[in-house]
């Protein structure tokens, strides 16, 4: 793929480059269960995805009455880094089409580091991108607002308005218009939440794709 449109792609990581979501919400599900939370593994699935972990914080204890939100995340983390370490998997395809991009790239999460290093550091991806892996820790707001991703065009020196945000999120599709970039919306084809295309449509994607196969042809579009 050539670089004549493109300065820099911006991929998200959960969701997208690996396929960490269904283990994250069934694995924050079983705590809260545990916590007395009556939430299911789809309803996690459903009202966390794409949110950074302070924000889901504040929504367990504003929303669900989390009352020992420490506790529970402590044991939610040392689960998750279980799972991760044992299930996690890239995203179908994505390791090949990362590796054949012919463009400046990098990840740009809303996932902690340490998660980051957990996850994405278990596969081949970690070390295609590193060091451009950059985490809403590193900046004031996360996403949907656009300092991350300002953030990653001005490491690598890119203009935004040459820079595309590839996200499977509606805050990640807001961050991009709000940082003047265009944006990919990536839906995963096994995603079991209904109505995905129209929902990141709807955020103001400027391509909607499912699956790897389908991204490699918008980027090359695009190029």
């Amino acid at each position: 793929m050539s670089r004549q449109n493109i300065g820099l792609v911006i991929f998200d990581c959960d969701g997208v480059l690996i396929d960490s979501e269904p283990i994250a919400s069934r694995t924050l599900a079983t705590a809260l269960q545990d916590a007395g939370i009556a939430i299911s593994a789809e309803e996690a699935l459903r009202v966390f995805t794409g949110n950074s972990e302070p924000a889901i914080r504040k929504m367990c204890a504003d929303d669900y009455g989390l009352a020992d939100v420490d506790g529970t995340f402590s044991k939610w983390h040392e689960a998750l880094e279980h799972a991760f370490a044992t299930d996690l998997l890239p995203m179908r395809g994505m390791v090949d089409l990362v590796a054949q991009l012919d463009l400046p790239k990098c990840v740009a999460s809303n996932s902690r580091t340490r998660r980051l290093q957990q996850s994405l550091g278990n596969t081949a991806l970690w070390e295609i991108f590193s060091p451009h892996i950059y985490s809403a820790e590193m900046v004031d707001r996360p996403k949907p607002a656009p300092d991350l991703l300002l953030h990653c065009a001005d490491q690598l020196g890119v203009d935004p308005d040459a820079c595309v945000m590839i996200d499977d999120s509606a805050h990640g599709i807001a961050a991009a218009h709000a940082a003047g970039m265009r944006s990919i919306g990536f839906v995963d084809p096994n995603d079991p939440r209904p109505g995905r295309p129209k929902a990141l449509e709807h955020a103001g994607a400027d391509h909607v794709v499912t699956g790897a196969a389908a991204l490699a042809a918008v980027l090359a579009q695009m190029a």
